[in-house]
């Protein structure tokens, strides 16, 4: 059975810790090991804190559990996608979808 909870996301960077502990709980009420949930919520933390920053319009969180595996989509209404872009080695930030990318293939 496929269990779901979606987010309309205001753009204010206070949210993204809200947010979290609602995947947190989410994940744990649905006895999701603690392990891979820690994981799912940092990849809710930088996909959210990217639409934030970047999105454009309404930004949307919608975390789905079914079969065993969960899937996180994060949108925004810009017709343009996130892009995976290597950050230089003095720069402190821009790494957000390089982890989510190496933490959704753990």
């Amino acid at each position: 059975m496929a269990s779901t909870f979606e987010a309309v996301i205001a753009p204010e960077p206070d949210l993204v810790a809200r947010l979290r502990q609602i995947t947190q709980t989410f994940l744990l009420r649905r006895s999701v090991p603690a392990a891979l949930a820690d994981s799912i919520v940092v990849t809710v933390s930088e996909l959210v804190t990217n639409t934030i920053e970047h999105g454009e319009g309404t930004d949307t969180l919608r975390s789905r559990l079914s079969d065993g595996k969960v899937r996180i989509e994060v949108g925004d209404e810009s017709p343009a996608p996130a892009r995976l872009k290597p950050p230089t080695d003095d720069e402190v930030r821009g790494r957000g979808l390089l982890l989510v990318s190496v933490l959704a293939h753990d």
